[in-house]
């Protein structure tokens, strides 16, 4: 499967005709990088006090949490980079050097797949109510790769449509997170830790290759003559 690259300038009526393929291409990068069975462990491990009602709640807040931090990316991502002066083919190289790190981790079976979380934060979250937004939602979740592959995606996306599409993915990934944070007992229990990491490195490879597809564009742009096709080398009849 080829994953989402960025187009090109001189390909930009692609998004214009973008079909139900892409879209699912572009779905399966976010659901790869959220991954929200990253978050089942923790979630698990700070929610282990709380009542049912109390868990669907963080549960619901977490949700709530990665499709607002997503739709943000997608709105007004192209804005925050212009006012930092970045352009989008820098930040494509860069979010997929930082995707790739992360992908590197999951295939490593780290469950926090690089999204540092200090022993402070960790201590702060387990004796405050917002676990769900802090550190489970932001960063573990919805972190600076997923930003990053928010932008990415939606960099072209130059027509409303496009935009609300996107965010409809948003959606539909916050509601997976939502479910699958919901019955993350019985997740944790069925397959265990080393379910769970096969899992994670299956999701680890498809990220990698995501990665990679977002650093070759960015090389694209930044350097078109590189995939200009050389003239072939003729020798001469003997």
């Amino acid at each position: 499967m080829q994953f989402y690259q960025i187009p090109s300038e001189e390909s930009c009526p692609y998004i214009v005709n973008v079909n139900h393929v892409d879209y699912a291409q572009i779905f399966i990068s976010m659901i790869a990088i959220v991954n929200p069975v990253m978050g089942v462990p923790m979630f698990v491990s700070l929610t282990n006090q709380m009542t049912s009602s109390e868990r669907d709640r963080a549960a619901r807040a977490t949700a709530i949490t990665v499709f607002l931090v997503l739709s943000v990316s997608i709105i007004a991502g192209d804005t925050i980079l212009g006012f930092f002066g970045i352009n989008v083919m820098d930040f494509s190289i860069a979010g997929g050097i930082l995707v790739l790190l992360m992908a590197i981790n999951m295939l490593n079976a780290r469950s926090d797949a690089g999204a540092r979380i200090s022993a402070d934060e960790r201590l702060e979250a387990a004796h405050r109510n917002s676990v769900a937004i802090v550190p489970i939602g932001i960063p573990l979740l919805a972190g600076p790769g997923a930003i990053s592959t928010a932008i990415i995606v939606a960099d072209k996306a130059t027509t409303f449509q496009h935009r609300l599409i996107l965010i409809g993915l948003c959606l539909v990934i916050g509601v997976l997170t939502y479910f699958t944070l919901r019955v993350s007992r019985g997740l944790s229990r069925l397959f265990g830790i080393t379910g769970m990491n096969i899992f994670n490195r299956i999701m680890g490879l498809l990220l990698a290759a995501v990665a990679v597809s977002f650093i070759v564009g960015g090389v694209q742009q930044l350097f078109p003559n590189l995939m200009e096709r050389s003239t072939p080398i003729t020798t001469p009849a003997q």
